[in-house]
């Protein structure tokens, strides 16, 4: 760091002794951060979310169990034979055996009347259903695996999105520190200013300078003025935005001791914890389940239930005596669907192989991006060591016009344009710092951010 950087970091750091005491520190904020965050809390719902779809295909594994209560009333003969059958309650009277004559040599073709035309019924049944898959070819277990990866993907976004909120928060705060670096150098321009345009005005009492001097030293410090202004609103905006992303008011912050975080991210690093590269990660996993999902209509689906019911002609009467239990299996097994399920495994089997290119060329892709911001923030790096030389250089020949126009050898506008090279030098390096910490956060991100 050249000693003009050095003496303005000096300027910075008294000048916000203030804030360091009682300005919401980086760390504080960050942890304000991930529980106040809108966004952030908005995502952490998608995966809790995600946790109940989950739970909810592991929970098809354990079948289900259900209770029926049915309420009837009839005189239909079937509905009156079954109900007394169900209830365990018919009677020979209920087979028209009133009617059975032996004499009758017609016999056979009595209609019973008991039979035919039964008075009303009531009908009261309870019934407890299971019902269990016991083999669906892996389909189950299949999808319940699919859920989690999706849940994984859920929580990779999650953290995606702090992140990303980790990100713009501290690129806040460094923007913060330029800003303010910047603001302390136009003030000192502005107080040189100041001193020039006194001793300007007693130059023309003493007729030593014109009023034409005078008038171009007020327009330059009226455009100091401006830049100031506008570095000031700038403040206020970045507070604005700081507020926003932690959903509460914040007026003060203690400001990074250095106007650039450093940056130590390995290509290791990002290709280790990229989480673009981790959810493609599960995307395959997922492609090789949905293989596994195809594949299970070629085997036979099992399933098995027990039932327990009772009925009566009232409800709940004699419920012990009148019991009833069925279990039972069902084997189903498809033997042909036109190729549909070949083709659909066909299908799959070649989706996998597409996204395993995607995943290696998503690889690929990271390091390219490594590779091409690592090399700008080495430009960059460069850039701010030549405008810092650049702005001390700039600074020093301001000085030697001001002295040399005190003594007459060059003229006032001479003495404007190098403050305004000066200017200049000041607004460039900010524009040069706040890019290559841009492209520095970039490659923290890039990495899944710092915690």
């Amino acid at each position: 760091m050249t000693t003009l950087s050095r003496v303005f970091s000096a300027s910075l750091l008294i000048g916000s002794c203030h804030l360091m005491a009682s300005g919401l520190s980086l760390p504080a904020a960050l942890e304000i951060l991930e529980n106040n965050n809108l966004e952030i809390r908005s995502a952490n719902l998608d995966t809790q979310s995600a946790s109940s779809d989950t739970a909810i295909a592991k929970g098809y594994n354990y079948g289900s169990l259900d209770f029926t209560e049915t309420t009837s009333r009839s005189n239909d003969a079937g509905n009156v034979f079954g109900f007394k059958l169900s209830s365990r309650e018919a009677t020979f009277g209920d087979f028209g055996f009133a009617q059975f004559d032996n004499t009758n040599p017609n016999i056979l073709s009595v209609q019973p009347k008991d039979l035919n035309y039964p008075g009303y019924q009531n009908y009261f049944q309870s019934k407890l259903t299971y019902m269990v898959p016991l083999y669906t070819g892996g389909k189950l277990s299949a999808y319940s695996d699919i859920s989690e990866k999706m849940e994984k993907i859920k929580k990779l976004d999650a953290e995606h999105m702090k992140t990303e909120k980790r990100y713009e928060l501290r690129k806040s705060y460094y923007d913060m520190a330029l800003l303010q670096n910047s603001l302390d150098h136009m003030k000192i321009i502005y107080k040189n200013i100041s001193t020039l345009e006194h001793t300007t005005d007693m130059m023309i009492t003493e007729g030593y300078a014109k009023k034409v001097d005078l008038l171009e030293v007020e327009a330059r410090k009226a455009n100091v003025e401006r830049s100031i202004t506008e570095m000031e609103a700038n403040k206020k905006l970045l507070y604005h935005y700081i507020s926003f992303l932690l959903n509460e008011n914040v007026t003060e912050i203690e400001l990074p001791k250095k106007d650039y975080p450093a940056s130590a991210v390995s290509e290791s690093d990002v290709l280790a914890n990229n989480t673009d590269l981790q959810k493609a990660s599960q995307g395959l996993e997922i492609r090789e389940k949905m293989v596994d999902v195809a594949y299970a209509p070629f085997l036979p689906q099992i399933g098995a239930f027990a039932e327990a019911s009772s009925a009566d002609n009232t409800f709940l009467g004699d419920f012990n005596d009148h019991k009833a239990f069925t279990v039972g299996a069902k084997l189903s097994w498809n033997l042909f669907n036109g190729g549909v399920d070949k083709n659909s495994l066909e299908k799959a089997r070649i989706e996998k192989l597409k996204t395993v290119t995607q995943v290696e060329l998503a690889k690929k892709g990271i390091a390219l991006q490594y590779d091409k911001i690592r090399t700008e923030i080495e430009s960059l790096n460069s850039q701010v060591t030549s405008l810092e030389k650049e702005l001390e250089l700039s600074d020093q020949i301001y000085k030697n016009y001001e002295g040399r126009y005190h003594e007459h050898l060059v003229s006032m506008s001479d003495v404007i344009i190098k403050q305004s090279q000066q200017i200049e030098k000041v607004l460039n390096l900010q524009m040069v710092k706040n890019q290559r910490n841009e492209r520095i956060f970039a490659l923290e991100k890039l990495s899944n951010g710092v915690k």
